[in-house]
């Protein structure tokens, strides 16, 4: 189809060249993908390698959704027409995504989102 796209959801968290992805720990680190070659079993479960870390994969999974839109479009946009792209919806920042971090992080982070980078994306918004 003419205009065709294929768009897959990023984040600025798999990038360390933003605040969400280099200065909030921890940062993506896909490593040499050693935990793909063994198998990705405890207790190696992550794509680095590493046990598991619920931050860190969230991370990682937008640094490989990333990777994988630019490799689509490298391979195929050429022959089909059809463009790759990633994009970044902006930060539900007062889901259950961040359960695992401490409370003052959990209250301090939304404020830090919508007054400070801007990226802040409130549970109304979103769903529309």
């Amino acid at each position: 189809a003419k205009g065709a796209r294929v768009c897959i959801v990023g984040s600025i968290t798999g990038n360390t060249n933003t605040v969400g992805g280099g200065l909030v720990y921890p940062q993506a680190d896909l490593g040499n993908l050693q935990g793909l070659e063994q198998g990705m079993q405890k207790p190696i479960e992550m794509a680095d390698g590493k046990p598991f870390f619920g931050a860190k994969a969230y991370k990682d999974s937008k640094v490989c959704n990333m990777m994988t839109v630019s490799e689509l479009h490298r391979r195929y946009h050429d022959s089909t027409g059809i463009t790759f792209s990633s994009m970044y919806p902006g930060c539900i920042a007062e889901t259950a995504l961040f359960r695992e971090k401490r409370t003052w992080f959990r209250k301090a982070f939304p404020w830090f989102m919508k007054y400070v980078t801007g990226g802040y994306v409130g549970m109304e918004e979103a769903g529309q």
